[in-house]
């Protein structure tokens, strides 16, 4: 089995939803299983240390499980059309995988959150890219060929999975949210395969 790293910072749950959902898509690829990880929050307080186990959810990530995947779904929600400040941390301690060109050649996607529909998805997913590319990683999308694209009203880009999660981050994933996310692992995970085939 090779896993694929389904990386996420969640605040109020919709991104962790989103983040199994995909997780699920990555499980329906023959060969291929997901690996769910997040990241601690960042505080203003220098002496404030988080766990080094989270009482829930995810395990925290390491960088070895980027060098050990084959893949790499990103997920944040969104901070002022980017990405939240916990992913952002984690990704700049990220040198030593650029140094080496760990990541160099994997595929990736990227996943996000927002309050309203034009609250920065599209741009939160696009500044997600940047730092991948930096590291040679491949940037896999939703195509117009998955039919829940083309009739969200809700959450949905090509350029990967959204969720409009309303001012209170309240609403629940759509059906068309849910088959997209669960469309984006499964084309990340088989798109790693047959790289590594």
């Amino acid at each position: 089995m090779s896993d694929i790293l389904v990386l996420y910072y969640s605040q109020g749950g919709a991104v962790r939803d989103m983040a199994q959902l995909i997780a699920r898509g990555i499980d329906s690829v023959p060969g291929m299983r997901a690996r769910l990880r997040t990241v601690p929050k960042v505080s203003a307080n220098c002496e404030a240390t988080e766990p080094e186990i989270p009482a829930t959810g995810a395990p925290y990530v390491e960088l070895k499980d980027l060098e050990e995947c084959v893949g790499l779904a990103l997920g944040s929600p969104t901070r002022f059309g980017n990405m939240a400040a916990p992913m952002k941390y984690f990704l700049d301690g990220t040198t030593s995988l650029w140094l080496k060109g760990a990541l160099i050649g994997k595929p990736a996607a990227v996943f996000t959150s927002t309050g309203s529909q034009h609250g920065g998805n599209e741009s939160t997913l696009l500044t997600m890219m940047l730092p991948l590319l930096h590291h040679g990683m491949l940037i896999v999308g939703l195509p117009y060929s998955e039919p829940a694209l083309a009739s969200t009203t809700s959450g949905g880009t090509p350029y990967g999975a959204s969720h409009i999660g309303g001012a209170s981050d309240d609403r629940p994933i759509t059906e068309d949210e849910r088959k997209l996310c669960i469309a984006l692992g499964k084309r990340l995970a088989t798109t790693a395969a047959k790289l590594g085939a």
